[in-house]
């Protein structure tokens, strides 16, 4: 079985299981600032976990772009990913365990399906704690089905618990599903969650029955939920008894444009063969962010950051392969080809694609020369430490000023018969990533997961301060993002020009105007042919369920949104307008915040 034929035989059984087949959403969240990317299947659908309904129904199937940055650095052994594709099942307060389970089993073991057979598979459940019980419910579905008990696992919260998404809200146990990939176990205790190998996870399905209370207390829920999640890539691994997921098909023709860019054959070297890994994986990540709808430019800020660092990275590697010049665009259009039937916005947006990646190699290469000249500029005072040491502080000011790569500083200092502090050098950068993970972890204060009162507002003043732009600066202005947190708001949207003073002022009186109005904010659902002659705004190259929740503020504006809002414009307070700036060619930025 391929990636393709996983994809439609899944969302196939679950449609014919009365599940309604959703689109999957952009990698770009809109309005959620606890995370730069889409980074599970379960991450559009949290508002509907949290209680909102889902214009398409109870129970939805859909298979989704995630992006995942947190380990990088891991990228290039065998099995790490950045970029991924999850398939999803969900029960928004329709069936719970026993029909989940039932159907993940049949997937999993139907000839028509999977076909796995029964005596490879084992599960995990949840083992149990002071919070809340061990869950024989799930354990029993399993024995029912014929799972025997000693393929049965209990696992602790660590292994087998999901949530909340922030602080407080709905949490509960999952089970697990793995493959028997035929090692001997690494002892008598080795069991379905053992992590020696011999037991690889292929499914999860997770039970949302609690909600953790600011107390720390666990209620039962009213409305119990299910998210599941299987990664296409994994699975295809596992299916095809592959040791890698680098060996399946999903990568054979991107590892073999690698090959055609450079002069070295993949499978002969241990260290190259993990630089045409980490080219392949990054380059693949980085079309899907730029063929995003929402797609953004590489800069140093954000998710533009993270692109960055993933082009930039993948040349590198390419320099280790002997590739010089221009190297990324041939293998992107390979990746493009191979996946723009399930993604049609690749295709759509190849031209962007291409011109993005070439525009940043071009500036790396840039960077390189500039990093050689800086360390021309060191070299004289170098030369005359007996040692031939170069500190790791400097070499870290290289790569932290100028982005130099701290593999490129050695190579250099090798040429002059010296060498790095390399252990200095990891320090400090151990200190910087300590630095970016604690502002990344302060991501987790709003959007989606947080739906208080001051983030609900700010998703309201979003929309009418899009308004308001379109009726100063014209008719061409539309939302290109929105990053919210119960503090502020930030809104990007399509203008070629900096705001003058008078406009924004003109944006700020209307904005206000509307909020001294008091209007009602009333929500329809309808199709999106309907929204669209009811003359609702929508984003631009967004992919959209056949049924849409459309809010209308007065008869102010009128825009396609998953929500929340206010009831009425007179709660929010006065908006006032920061600051505005480029974010990238032909998007600009506004901060804003409501007093």
């Amino acid at each position: 079985m391929n990636a393709h034929e996983l994809r439609s035989t899944y969302i196939e059984f679950f449609v014919s299981r009365g599940h309604a087949q959703i689109q999957g959403k952009s990698l770009l969240p809109d309005n959620d600032p606890t995370v730069l990317f889409t980074t599970a299947g379960m991450h559009p659908l949290v508002p509907y976990i949290l209680g909102q309904e889902h214009p398409a129904g109870r129970r939805l199937t859909n298979y989704q772009k995630c992006i995942r940055t947190g380990d990088i650095d891991a990228v290039g052994d065998p099995g790490h990913l950045t970029f991924f594709e999850m398939l999803g099942n969900w029960s928004l307060g329709d069936y719970f365990k026993e029909e989940a389970i039932k159907m993940s089993f049949e997937f999993l073991t139907s000839p028509q399906c999977l076909g796995i057979p029964l005596e490879k598979l084992g599960v995990t459940v949840f083992e149990g704690d002071d919070a809340a019980p061990r869950d024989e419910e799930s354990a029993a579905v399993w024995k029912s089905l014929g799972i025997p008990e000693e393929r049965i696992s209990y696992r602790p919260r660590s292994d087998n618990w999901w949530g909340p998404a922030g602080a407080t809200g709905p949490c509960g146990p999952d089970s697990e599903m793995f493959i028997d990939m035929g090692k001997e176990p690494c002892g008598p205790d080795c069991a379905p969650g053992c992590a020696c190998g011999k037991w690889l996870e292929i499914w999860n399905d997770v039970f949302m029955q609690y909600n953790k209370t600011a107390d720390g207390m666990y209620e039962p829920l009213a409305r119990t939920c299910v998210d599941t999640g299987m990664g296409i890539e994994r699975t295809i691994t596992i299916l095809n008894g592959k040791k890698s997921v680098y060996d399946t098909e999903i990568f054979a023709p991107i590892i073999a444009a690698v090959e055609k860019a450079s002069p070295y054959t993949y499978g002969t070297d241990v260290e190259k063969d993990k630089s045409t890994r980490i080219i392949a994986d990054h380059t693949r990540a980085a079309t899907f962010i730029l063929g995003d709808p929402r797609g953004v430019s590489p800069s140093n800020v954000g998710a533009g950051y993270v692109l960055r660092r993933l082009i930039r990275r993948a040349v590198r590697h390419g320099r280790k392969l002997g590739i010089e010049g221009i190297m990324l665009s041939p293998i992107a259009r390979v990746i493009i080809e191979q996946l723009s039937g399930p993604y049609p916005e690749l295709a759509q947006n190849q031209g962007f694609i291409i011109e993005e990646f070439d525009k940043e190699e071009a500036k790396f290469l840039e960077t390189l020369l500039k990093g050689e000249r800086e360390f021309e500029k060191l070299l004289p005072n170098l030369l005359k430490d007996p040692r031939r040491l170069m500190s790791g502080r400097l070499a870290f000011k290289l790569y932290d000023t100028y982005g130099f790569p701290i593999e490129l500083t050695e190579e250099l200092a090798a040429e002059q018969g010296m060498t790095v502090n390399r252990a200095e050098f990891d320090d400090a950068f151990k200190k910087h990533q300590e630095l970016s993970r604690a502002g990344s972890e302060q991501r987790f204060k709003g959007g989606l997961a947080d739906q208080g009162d001051m983030s609900v507002k700010y998703h309201t003043a979003t929309h009418l301060m899009h308004q308001a732009l379109r009726m100063v600066l014209g008719d061409h202005v539309a939302q290109k993002g929105s990053n919210i947190t119960a503090e502020r708001m930030r809104f990007d949207f399509s203008h070629n020009a900096p705001m003058s003073s008078e406009e924004l002022i003109r944006v700020e009186l209307i904005v206000n105007e509307q909020i001294k109005r008091d209007m009602p904010v009333i929500m329809n659902v309808m199709s999106l042919e309907e929204a669209k002659d009811y003359g609702a705004i929508a984003l631009f190259g967004e992919k959209y369920e056949p049924q849409v929740k459309v809010y209308t503020i007065g008869d102010f504006s009128k825009e396609v949104c998953g929500g929340p809002h206010v009831e009425r414009t007179g709660t929010l307070g006065v908006f006032k307008i920061q600051k505005e700036q480029s974010s990238s060619a032909g998007v600009r930025r506004i901060r804003a915040v409501l007093e």
